[in-house]
């Protein structure tokens, strides 16, 4: 029988009335899920943060998720935040010591929308802070007046590296994907690799290149992940790859063999 692997999805810190909460949005909840076939678990985002590898010994997998808040600038350049722009430095604090520990111990990561964004500036990569005021690049965000369906309906065509993990879950070279960010990749972390690119260049999706599972995308594959077969299989890859490591975790460990002298 299959073993349910267990997920961990970082929270948000958020001020309902006077008080903080963490939370974590329903909709990767679901995913996980629904598209995973995984169980979750939500990850408290405290300041100081809690050991990451307390979390990670105990976990199959990590979904690294989307949020309204965007990393602050300190972490990876020496800019100044425009105003207004929002910020979570608990969710900061955790998920960019999370990230760098469960890439390196291989743990299953799928990283979505401000997920990518940690996993770059973790690894060590730059960021634009406004993607639509940077010359020759497209206007990526969503129309806060337009109802949910049409935010995260289709905005643009992607391409699909050749050979690649998503050309491959896709069966396609491109794909046409929702579009819900202001702050995107100025420069790729070593380690990894363009997965897909907008029309204006910018990088859209990453994979690692080491041996264990890791995948960023800039879009909402989580939105109504049932319905659309390609985020579908996005989620369905992160599942197996977290089921395999189930597998490999509850394993025995192999007897010794006794030595014996002739």
């Amino acid at each position: 029988m299959a073993l349910t692997p267990l997920v961990g999805l970082p929270t948000d810190r958020k001020l309902i009335g006077a008080h903080p909460f963490l939370a974590a949005g329903e909709k990767y909840v679901r995913a996980v899920v629904e598209g995973a076939g995984a169980t979750p678990v939500l990850m408290p985002s405290l300041d100081p943060p809690l050991d990451p590898d307390a979390w990670l010994s105990r976990l199959d997998g990590l979904l690294l998720t989307g949020a309204v808040s965007n990393i602050e600038p300190h972490h990876y350049s020496d800019e100044s935040s425009w105003e207004g722009n929002l910020h979570d430095p608990a969710r900061d604090a955790n998920t960019l010591a999370l990230a760098p520990r469960a890439i390196a111990m291989g743990l299953p990561v799928l990283a979505i929308c401000r997920g990518l964004q940690e996993v770059n500036v973790a690894l060590g990569g730059r960021l634009h802070q406004k993607v639509h005021e940077v010359p020759g690049m497209m206007d990526h965000r969503e129309n806060l007046e337009d109802l949910l369906e049409i935010q995260y309906g289709p905005s643009h065509d992607i391409d699909l590296a050749p050979g690649g993990l998503l050309a491959s879950l896709a069966g396609a070279g491109r794909v046409r994907v929702n579009s819900l960010h202001g702050q995107g990749i100025a420069r790729l972390a070593d380690g990894l690799v363009v997965e897909a690119t907008a029309p204006d260049g910018l990088v859209e999706a990453f994979r690692g290149t080491g041996p264990g599972f890791l995948l960023g995308v800039q879009w909402h594959p989580e939105w109504q992940v049932a319905s659309n077969p390609f985020y579908l299989a996005i989620f369905r890859a992160f599942g197996d790859a977290c089921r395999a490591w189930a597998g490999r975790r509850a394993a025995p460990p192999a007897p010794e063999r006794i030595r014996t002298t002739a």
